[in-house]
């Protein structure tokens, strides 16, 4: 299972799959897309941020990635409230 996802990466995928054959049919607004790009932005860093504080050793160094991760979650969070707005 994915660390910290809650899903396997084939549900994931099979979910992006299903999400993309929809999303073929209905154009997609301007802010739609950029909120689209943002998240997966931030899921990115997230990925990257988690490798890191996998291989950190020091306290401090693992303390300011946990902050990162906490900085992301909530800006994706935000997000999210928003898209669900539309």
């Amino acid at each position: 299972m994915a660390i910290g996802w809650g899903k396997s990466f084939e549900e994931q995928v099979e979910e992006a799959n299903q999400r993309a054959s929809k999303d073929r049919h209905a154009p997609k607004s301007v802010a739609v897309l950029k909120r689209e790009q943002a998240l997966e932005s931030l899921r990115l860093s997230r990925v990257r941020i988690q490798q890191q504080l996998e291989k950190a050793v020091h306290a401090a160094h693992r303390a300011t990635l946990m902050k990162a991760l906490q900085a992301i979650e909530q800006e994706a969070e935000e997000i999210s409230q928003h898209t669900d707005d539309v």
